[in-house]
């Protein structure tokens, strides 16, 4: 039987790597303050029945590997058995050679399960059932495996309208591990979603108790809700929108709008981006005025198989990457809240590799001096968090910017299985940084380069959010 290819030294290609990863960065704890966990499941301290419940549910970048290979959906997101479905994703495996996926899988196994084979359909039976039987113990409940990769923080994502319950009970029972939520209203914004849009404007009638009829009132309740999610520990907010909006406004203007969305009135597209262009930047005054950090998730175009979205719903591995011009709408947005001095510290993804310097410079244009690394370049995200994509952004982050203040890797992850993510993300950094002084591109001075790499694997990050303190 085959044995992994992840060695203790996987990705590190000479001594110097293999000095600052295992010396510098593979200690360091882990503060993932971007997920899409569920606070529930931490509360509850779920135990999950098998590994495809844990690991292949919901994870769409396995689901899009399946159904490259023509798997059936059957055996992604339909009826057939867990162990079908893992069974396929098995079968599958073997096809993702040179696809992140490839990688991801077996350091999961192995740092999780211990398992070194290679996952095929040969070993796919016997792995299915020893990950099930360590699943039935009490060190594979969701608090042990958080324990297990040294994670110090998450940070989850959550609508508005969220009563937090699950938060406060982590905090109020004083589980070691800092589980914060993160505030992402961007279903106040989504005007052009129509019923949908009218239905969370509802819901959030429900939570604040009062009616919302106009714009000053939705932001009014925002606010509201702003102020709960900060009482309750939340100092990050995030956005998620297909562009940046910049456009100048008047509440007047906006009010109109609002009033014919919730009417379910017909609405140009400029109306639409008027819109989303003041809600935007009235969240963002809110941010500033909290000392929150704010990021900004865009470059998406989602569902766009429009027949599997009629069959399945949103959110089911149908999205790609957007390439709309986006500079002067990140520039106008960014450069008002700087000019009324109410730009919040900032991390900007990308999406779009073609965009990747453009991004990194015009977030740089707006760094004032006032905290280190103010404006970030953030982490490769999403089609971009895998080996090419990372380097990619950590040399792009490097020539424009100060790698030394970035503030390091996160999972962006539905699955508490994907914690492995900043291991290869800190052996691919490690690997860059011992490459150049191999090369006597940087000094030969392994202390100096390992605070650089014990900065950006947890120091930065527990600076720049706050984390420290209490």
């Amino acid at each position: 039987m085959q044995k992994s290819f992840i060695t203790d030294d996987f990705l590190l290609h000479n001594d110097f790597a293999k000095k600052l990863y295992h010396d510098f960065a593979k200690a360091q704890p882990i503060y993932d303050y971007h997920s899409h966990l569920s606070p529930k499941d931490i509360a509850e301290d779920r135990q999950f029945e098998n590994i495809t419940q844990l690991w292949i549910n919901g994870d769409h970048y396995k689901w899009r590997a399946m159904r490259a290979n023509g798997i059936p959906e059957k055996y992604i997101t339909g009826d057939a058995s867990d162990r079908d479905k893992f069974l396929k994703y098995a079968e599958t495996l073997p096809y993702t050679l040179r696809n992140p996926l490839y990688h991801w899988t077996h350091l999961e196994l192995q740092r999780y399960f211990g398992i070194t084979e290679l996952l095929n359909s040969e070993t796919a039976s016997q792995i299915y059932n020893s990950c099930n039987e360590l699943l039935k113990k009490p060190e594979y409940s969701v608090r042990s495996l958080l324990r297990k990769m040294n994670v110090k923080m998450v940070g989850t994502t959550d609508d508005p309208t969220d009563d937090l319950h699950y938060h406060k009970q982590l905090k109020n029972e004083g589980f070691e591990i800092a589980v914060l939520p993160t505030f992402r209203p961007d279903k106040a914004a989504e005007i052009e979603k129509g019923k949908a849009f009218v239905d969370w404007v509802k819901k959030l009638e429900t939570v604040v108790g009062y009616s919302i009829k106009e714009f000053s009132i939705l932001i009014k309740a925002l606010g509201e809700r702003h102020q709960y999610f900060h009482e309750t520990g939340c100092r990050i907010s995030d956005h998620g929108h297909e562009n940046y909006f910049g456009s100048d406004y008047t509440d007047a203007a906006v009010d109109q709008i609002f009033k014919k969305g919730i009417q379910l009135e017909s609405l140009t597209n400029s109306e639409i981006v008027l819109y989303k262009s003041a809600v935007l930047h009235k969240v963002a005054v809110m941010n500033a005025e909290k000392s929150w950090v704010q990021q900004f998730h865009v470059g998406a175009i989602r569902n766009n198989n429009s027949k599997m979205m009629q069959l399945l719903g949103p959110d089911q591995g149908f999205d790609s990457i957007d390439d709309q011009t986006m500079a002067p709408y990140m520039s106008r947005f960014f450069d008002r809240l700087n000019s009324e001095n109410a730009l919040a510290k900032t991390i900007v993804y990308n999406l779009n590799p073609s965009n990747n310097e453009m991004i990194a410079a015009m977030a740089a244009n707006f760094n004032d001096g006032s905290t280190p690394g103010k404006m970030q370049y953030g982490a490769a995200w999403w089609f971009l968090d895998q080996k090419d994509g990372m380097q990619k952004q950590l040399d792009v982050l490097s020539n424009f910017g100060l790698l030394s203040r970035f503030v390091g890797m996160l999972t962006d992850s539905r699955s508490f299985l994907s914690f492995p993510r900043h291991e290869y993300f800190r052996r691919i950094l490690c690997n860059i940084l011992g490459q150049e002084m191999e090369k006597a591109e940087l000094p030969n001075d392994i202390k100096l380069i390992g605070a650089l790499v014990i900065r950006i694997c947890s120091e930065n990050a527990v600076s720049y959010f706050g984390f420290d303190q209490k």
